[in-house]
């Protein structure tokens, strides 16, 4: 069984860095594409950025792109994302998901597998 566990979480204020990792256990990572969605309270989970299984491609929310970056290590079994330039709109619940060969979706159905999130707080 495929299994994702984001760390990275955190507190930070306005114009801070995080940068959040999701270990996946249980099958061959770099036969997944893998994304990053994200959930504010009372909104429905949005795409942040995705890698294709090839781990090329980069794609990205226009509400982060130039600020996020996503990339994945596949010695270590992990994708990363690292967050500049944060502003309170960027806080939520961060999730990663893994899409066996797939194109790097920004559709959250696409993903088989999911992680159980990770808190980001930005505060002004």
């Amino acid at each position: 069984q495929v299994q994702l566990v984001e760390s990275g979480g955190g507190l930070v204020q306005v114009g801070g860095s995080l940068r959040l990792s999701c270990v996946v256990s249980g099958s061959t990572f770099n036969n997944y594409a893998m994304g990053w969605f994200r959930q504010a309270p009372g909104k429905e989970r949005e795409f942040v950025a995705a890698l294709n299984w090839a781990g090329a491609s980069p794609y990205y929310a226009n509400s982060v792109k130039g600020r996020f970056t996503i990339s994945r290590d596949n010695a270590k079994n992990t994708v990363y994302l690292q967050m500049n330039s944060l502003k309170p709109e960027d806080t939520g619940v961060y999730y990663c998901a893994a899409d066996y060969r797939g194109p790097g979706s920004t559709v959250s159905d696409w993903y088989e597998y999911w992680g159980q999130g990770t808190q980001v707080t930005v505060s002004s």
